[in-house]
């Protein structure tokens, strides 16, 4: 059995990461799971806070997790801030739950490019973390309006991608866990 933790970079309940989530969770083969991450509600990142609950939640979480998928839209080219913190508040301190942990980049977003600036910057920050980043196939789902309808992903060659990358997405994540 594989658990995956999905997290949406998107605060909106109806955004079409959030969907494009929930099409991956449909596309998993046979012994795959995927758990939706709710909120990335957090304050903003102070070490010289105390860890807020909603962080020590994520944390065990992603601990938790086989693996992750994380649905990134793109805001002013680069990801969204909530999203930003949230990495911020889990890779701390060091080693966190993050280290070595398989994860996989999705993201739709409504212009011509999709995601690539966002998942490249996404990729960057996770680096950080060490964690190993499955790197093909990519899923960057341009001009998402076009795609997604009545809250499912309708675009059948965007469905295929989305099918191919939970297949993939997977065997990336049982190979590390073999290690």
């Amino acid at each position: 059995m594989v658990a995956l933790l999905g997290i949406c970079g998107s605060m909106r309940k109806a955004s079409h990461n959030r969907v494009l989530l929930e099409a991956i969770g449909e596309s998993l083969p046979a012994g795959a799971s995927l758990a939706m991450w709710d909120s990335l509600d957090l304050p903003i990142f102070n070490s010289d806070l105390a860890e807020p609950p909603g962080a020590a939640r994520l944390k065990q979480a992603i601990a938790d997790a086989d693996g992750l998928v994380i649905a990134v839209p793109e805001y002013n080219y680069s990801i969204p801030g909530g999203l930003k913190n949230a990495l911020d508040w889990v890779s701390r301190p060091q080693p966190g739950p993050l280290r070595g942990k398989p994860v996989g980049i999705v993201g739709a977003a409504s212009g011509m490019s999709g995601t690539i600036r966002a998942q490249a910057h996404l990729r960057q920050i996770l680096q950080y973390s060490d964690c190993a980043v499955l790197a093909q196939p990519e899923v960057l789902i341009a001009r998402a309006h076009e795609r997604f309808a009545g809250g499912k992903l309708t675009d059948e060659p965007s469905r295929a991608q989305v099918t191919l990358f939970a297949t993939t997405l997977v065997k990336f994540v049982a190979h590390h866990r073999a290690r």
